[in-house]
């Protein structure tokens, strides 16, 4: 209800103040609103951009590496020390100048925060002049340059609790006014060292996406991000992108044994058995889960990087019979229901997902019925994240991830990580893969470091254990407005809506 209001005062507001042809000044509906706020250190900007904020690196449209804060990075020959070079002329938007100091206070303070990002690996950071700052690893860890792209640097004397509410940086827009669960609103940085964005101002509605879609209608939007199931509505005047992705969704598969830890249940007696696992992801039909499920708007997924250079999985064929063979083999045998039984157990399991969340639900509804042939009795069961939590180390689920950066795959694959909080969540456990890990971490460059993943992905994939079932690549669907040109767009990361972003300063009105 509260939504439908600010959208009914909104939309006049936005008619009478002139803005076609919005040359100036634009309104989107494209994201969610950050439950914390706009702090790097709760996790803004993590995966995309952080807008308010600049980073040391950033990526192109091809996600080659560009400077940003940083002019000059250099990696020890011990790969333990990072020393970085500044650009002299990055302010903060409050007129103050970017120094090393307060990039080496948000790093320290990113470590202690203790937030998604991972920076547990670093022992210290200090600026040794305004422009200089050292970064020490406690061991080789190539993952952590990817902090370099993602962690917003914030100012050493302008940050404090409510930091995430009214933020100061260095990016190519500043915080104006947020309206919580209404509207964000920013102006250009006029004082931003790089190529200034076309806009002058552009407010953000947090309005949902059905919200979004009637602000667009109404001529009060100019972009909104929709979900697979509104693709197909497209106002007057509005054409639909579908940007890529390695947003993926994927079913979590138990790897133990059931046993208690802790008073938390852990493994699960059918997706522990190799056989199960294996046969599921022959027998899943992602075209059609991709056509049902997503209509049509996604790609059928096989690992959690698919098409990324760590990646490493090979092309996947679908083997029905051989599924089924299989479990045969396997000693599941179809009992009197038709599902099946392997020494009093049955092949039966719940597919748990967030009941907000449509896609999810529809994945999860699709799977089961999918599996039934198999004979494997899977139920859809939502439930909020606080539910989940409590069963997802013995129950699969409809989980969402994908990142440019290879750390991703480590966090879901990791012996070390079983169980913490989200990370590897299936308690999956390979020694040879975490060799791989190892070899790729003490990599003496990220692209160095490629291969030892992509080998990694051999053990943990469908080539070998099928550690989960990788279902789909979501396409991050927009609204366009035909006289708003974007530019060359990014493979997107996990989050529909702010990564969009990355390309602001390319974004250009096209019409008189």
């Amino acid at each position: 209800m509260r939504q439908k209001l600010l959208i009914a005062l909104f939309i006049p507001l936005v008619v009478t103040a002139g803005m076609a042809p919005a040359r100036e000044d634009l309104v989107l509906a494209i994201g969610g609103e950050p439950e914390t706020g706009f702090d790097p250190m709760a996790g803004w900007g993590s995966y995309g951009n952080p807008l308010f904020q600049s980073t040391l690196l950033k990526r192109g449209p091809a996600l080659e590496t560009l400077p940003d804060l940083a002019t000059a990075w250099q990696l020890s020959e011990d790969r333990r020390v990072w020393t970085i070079t500044l650009r002299p002329d990055a302010r903060f938007s409050d007129g103050s100048p970017v120094r090393a100091q307060d990039v080496a206070f948000t790093f320290r303070t990113a470590r202690e925060a203790a937030g998604p990002l991972d920076l547990s690996v670093m022992e210290g950071a200090e600026a040794v002049d305004d422009r200089t700052l050292r970064l020490t690893l406690s061991r080789p860890w190539i993952t952590f340059a990817e902090t370099f792209y993602s962690l917003g640097i914030v100012p050493e004397a302008g940050y404090g609790p409510g930091y995430g509410r009214a933020p100061v940086g260095s990016g190519p827009y500043r915080f104006v006014s947020w309206s919580e669960g209404g509207q964000l609103i920013v102006a250009r940085n006029d004082d931003y060292y790089g190529k200034k964005p076309a806009f002058r101002q552009i407010t953000f509605l947090f309005t949902g996406a059905d919200g979004g879609l009637a602000a667009a209608q109404a001529g009060a939007a100019q972009m909104v991000a929709v979900p697979a199931q509104l693709a197909g509505a497209v106002p007057p005047g509005f054409h639909s992108v579908a940007a890529r992705t390695v947003d993926n969704r994927g079913i979590s598969l138990p790897f133990t044994p059931p046993r208690e830890e802790a008073g938390r249940q852990i493994g699960n007696a059918v997706t522990a058995d190799p056989a199960i696992r294996r046969a599921i992801n022959l027998w899943l039909d992602r075209e059609l889960i991709v056509d049902v499920a997503l209509e049509g708007h996604g790609t059928p997924a096989f690992g959690p990087a698919d098409g990324l250079p760590w990646g490493g999985e090979a092309p996947f064929a679908r083997d029905g019979d051989g599924a089924l063979a299989l479990l045969e083999q396997a000693g599941w045998l179809p009992g009197p229901d038709g599902i099946r039984v392997k020494g009093g157990t049955r092949a039966a399991f719940a597919i748990n997902y967030p009941a907000s969340d449509a896609t999810r639900q529809a994945l999860a509804e699709t799977v089961v019925e999918l599996l039934r042939p198999l004979g494997i009795a899977a139920v859809a069961k939502g439930g909020s994240w606080q539910s989940i939590g409590r069963v997802m180390h013995a129950e699969p689920v409809v989980f969402g991830f994908g990142s440019h950066s290879p750390y991703q795959v480590y966090a879901l694959y990791s012996g070390r990580l079983q169980g913490m909080e989200y990370l590897n969540p299936t308690f999956y456990a390979n020694p040879e893969v975490d060799t791989l890990f190892d070899r790729a971490q003490a990599a003496q460059s990220l692209e160095a470091s490629y291969p030892f993943w992509a080998e990694a992905a051999q053990h943990y994939g469908m080539a070998g254990d099928n550690a989960w079932a990788w279902l789909v690549n979501l396409d991050h669907v927009y609204l366009i407005d035909n006289c708003l040109d974007l530019g060359p767009l990014q493979v997107e990361p996990h989050g529909h809506g702010w990564p969009i972003t990355a390309g602001i300063a390319e974004w250009r009105w096209t019409c008189e």
